[in-house]
């Protein structure tokens, strides 16, 4: 994965925020890499550690200001009962980009963030002018069910999720043992157990924003039928597929990533 050098970055601000009545006092964890025009990054199940180098590679080509949430209940973080659903987690994000009041930011998120990117998208939030989904699931796709990933082991998810296994980071210490991970309990909380919305499809007719469908060539999780039933739903979208990256192009291949949202103007 590239890596930058620490002194090339600006100090990465680590914050718990509690929003406000909105959100009905919500706490989130939050990176923000302060680079002026905004990007909000959303993680998918294997949680926010698969978003921080990219994070740190937009910001600095980019010069942009890059926000990195992690989801209520991934990585030892608290969910609140308030935060049900997929649907939830993306109005709690609106309410976020509202308390920093930032506009003109560019939605950014792979696989479950991907779906999370969407809902975003759908509500419409006025401080929110362009989505990228990454890899994303929530579609139903006839003939493509998505890989169950619960009681794969580290190995067995590495092959799925990488175009070279090679690539893939070392596992931490937390990686292996018996049972769901509290990551993959937070993320059927909120996609529940089918990783999916039959409605999904159907409501991102409505979408107007312009909406960037990237997607890996070799991704063993939800395969590129699922990029090309995003990009057919959404009418203002364009499908570009990543080669040699598998569905984690942030983590295997953040180079292309990012050449690829320059490419489509998205920075």
């Amino acid at each position: 994965m590239t890596s930058l050098p620490a002194e090339s970055l600006r100090p990465v601000r680590r914050t718990t925020r509690t929003l406000s009545a909105a959100s009905a006092g919500v706490e989130l964890a939050l990176e923000d890499r302060d680079r002026t025009r905004p990007f909000l990054l959303l993680h998918g199940g294997a949680g926010p550690r698969t978003m921080t180098g990219f994070a740190d590679l937009l910001a600095e080509r980019t010069h942009a200001r890059v926000l990195l949430p992690t989801h209520p209940g991934f990585d030892g973080t608290r969910r609140s009962a308030g935060l049900a659903s997929t649907g939830d987690l993306a109005a709690l994000y609106v309410a976020l980009l509202d308390e920093l009041e930032v506009s003109d930011v560019t939605v950014v998120g792979n696989s479950f963030g991907g779906w999370l990117a969407a809902e975003i998208a759908l509500l419409e939030s006025p401080r929110v002018s362009g989505a990228v989904i990454v890899d994303g699931i929530g579609v139903e796709v006839a003939g493509h069910p998505v890989t169950d990933v619960r009681g794969l082991s580290p190995a067995e998810l590495v092959a799925l999720s990488f175009h070279d296994p090679g690539r893939a980071p070392a596992p931490s210490a937390g990686d292996s043992g018996g049972g769901p991970s509290p990551d993959v309990q937070a993320l059927i909380a909120y996609a529940g157990p089918t990783m999916a919305d039959p409605t999904l499809l159907g409501r991102l007719g409505d979408l107007e924003l312009p909406v960037h469908v990237l997607w890996g060539e070799s991704d063993g999780i939800v395969d590129t039928a699922y990029g090309q039933a995003y990009a057919a739903a959404i009418p203002t979208s364009t499908f570009t597929v990543l080669p040699r990256s598998g569905h984690l192009p942030q983590v295997e291949t953040p180079e292309e990533l990012l050449g690829a949202l320059q490419d489509l103007g998205s920075t």
